[in-house]
């Protein structure tokens, strides 16, 4: 039997994320924030990330730059994880700081790098 987009969804998000991080995620839900996460499941993993045209890895690019831009360091950290999780590397993640310092500027940049920089540092990926 065919997975659901929600089942689809938290597969990609628990091998995007992990599996601490998704178990913290199931702890934390309440019914309050219940539907957003439900919502997130479903549709920005599911549907979203569940589309093969670009590479799980692609994408974690794609959202940690876009992120970066935002300045929204919280999710940019949780994130950075995961395009490791999803087989970018330290250089890839690097190039990716480079190019939001010049498409959104340098304090994006800067404050990506930074950020970026912390979750390497956890990992043991840097010095």
């Amino acid at each position: 039997m065919a997975k659901t987009r929600l089942e689809v969804g938290r597969d990609i998000l628990k091998q995007t994320l992990g599996d601490a991080y998704y178990a913290q995620r199931v702890d934390s839900t309440n019914s309050f924030n219940g539907s957003l996460q439900r919502l997130t499941d479903e549709y920005c993993f599911g549907e979203v990330w569940g589309d093969e045209t670009l590479t799980p890895k692609q994408r974690s690019m794609l959202v940690i730059a876009l992120l970066a831009c935002m300045g929204r360091v919280q999710e940019l950290k949780t994130h950075v994880g995961g395009a490791v999780n999803n087989g970018c590397n330290v250089e890839e993640i690097r190039a990716v700081m480079m190019q939001v310092a010049i498409y959104c500027g340098i304090p994006a940049g800067v404050e990506g790098t930074r950020t970026a920089e912390g979750v390497l540092r956890e990992r043991k990926l840097i010095d």
